[in-house]
């Protein structure tokens, strides 16, 4: 067995000199993507969820073509033979009056990811472009996910835009059979001790992944999982939890620091539980992922499942004060990318050796969890207060 990181939910901005997501940033390419990912990041598994796309798919192709991604016998696809890359894509469909939540859809290979294409071009207006609304039903989505040997995961579950729980309904089992679910994505503000108080919840594995944006924010969550080799086989296994697979950890934001923890007003920042805001704008309340399970948990108390996998709250280095470009490219450099480093945090002496001693103790009471934060919410991410 061997243990691996993984970051299943990464967008891709632009493709073949033309958008694909829209509020991504267009330094965000696919090979951009996998270069950060594997040099700067350490990941070992990748999840391109814009790979249907059309021009990503195009270029998925001619990389695959001149044998920059070659395809491994168990499905996916190796990049510089250490990067396993997942081809995806992330549907949106209304799933009830209350609204609309995302999917992710892993698929194998880069034919089972064209016939899927092929199928969402019946069901979607515009293929080219990310997270597009499906005409079509949960369950038929699900459906043609496994026909071609793929995975289906809720994405961002508890987030209150297109979070399946976090907006759209109160229970998955409202949505969809269980077991036509595959995994369980919580998403930034969440954790599995927030997840755990709901009971239908203790049925899925968790995935912490970042729904990157922009290439430092790969990996700002990610897991650790154990297989006996790099392939979409043993991924679906791990989530399975098959024969000593497994995700073995689940390594996220501190939820306080996710921009949807907390109730706020978008226009005076205030924390709104459970009274209208002062401010008199009721309308530009944001329901947090925190005050959003208060109300709908079974349970005052996580319950988890004897195997669950531990979650992890880790700081990436970016939101760290006093932690730049420069400083960030050091740290890095010496401990072998930012997923090892948060994983296995070297000493502070080690980290005073590169950057100094004053950051160095912040850097490392931020990788230890001792830190004062400033809760999110609204669209603001939390802030690290410093000492």
């Amino acid at each position: 067995m061997m243990q691996v990181f993984a970051d299943f939910h990464v967008h891709t901005g632009a493709a073949r000199g033309r958008p694909v997501k829209m509020a991504a940033s267009h330094q965000l390419t696919v090979s951009a993507s996998l270069d950060w990912a594997m040099r700067v990041k350490g990941l070992h598994i990748v999840g391109l969820v814009d790979a249907v796309c059309d021009p990503v798919l195009e270029e998925i192709r001619q990389l695959r073509d001149a044998g920059l991604l070659v395809p491994v016998p168990g499905g996916g696809l190796l990049y510089q033979s250490s990067l396993l890359v997942v081809l995806g894509a992330e549907v949106e469909i209304r799933v009830s009056p209350r609204g609309a939540a995302h999917f992710g859809c892993w698929l194998p290979t880069v034919e089972a990811a064209a016939d899927f294409q092929t199928w969402l071009k019946t069901v979607q207006s515009n293929t080219s472009l990310s997270s597009q609304v499906a005409r079509t039903e949960p369950v038929r989505l699900a459906d043609e996910v496994h026909a071609r040997g793929g995975l289906l995961v809720v994405h961002h579950a508890f987030t209150p835009f297109k979070g399946l729980i976090g907006s759209a309904a109160d229970r998955l089992a409202n949505v969809l059979p269980l077991c036509a679910v595959d995994a369980i994505e919580l998403g930034l503000s969440a954790d599995a001790d927030m997840a755990d108080r709901l009971r239908e919840m203790r049925e899925f594995t968790f995935l912490s992944n970042s729904d990157a944006h922009s290439l430092p924010s790969i990996a700002r969550e990610f897991n650790v999982l154990v297989v006996r080799e790099l392939s979409f086989a043993e991924i679906r296994a791990a989530c399975r939890r098959v024969d000593g697979r497994a995700v073995e950890a689940n390594l996220g934001l501190y939820p306080p620091l996710g921009k949807y923890y907390r109730t706020r007003c978008r226009r005076c920042g205030a924390i709104v539980a459970p009274d209208p805001c002062a401010c008199g704008a009721d309308a530009d309340i944001v329901q947090g992922v925190w005050d959003r399970i208060e109300a709908i948990a079974d349970d005052d108390v996580p319950v988890h499942p004897p195997w669950r996998a531990p979650y992890r709250y880790i700081v990436p280095l970016s939101f760290v004060p006093g932690v730049g470009p420069r400083t960030y490219a050091k740290l890095v450099q010496t401990f072998g990318g930012e997923a090892p480093l948060v994983f296995q945090p070297p000493s502070e002496r080690a980290i005073a050796e590169v950057v100094g001693e004053r950051l160095a103790a912040r850097i490392a009471a931020a990788l230890s969890g001792r830190m004062a934060v400033s809760p999110g919410g609204a669209g603001r991410y939390g802030r690290i207060e410093e000492a």
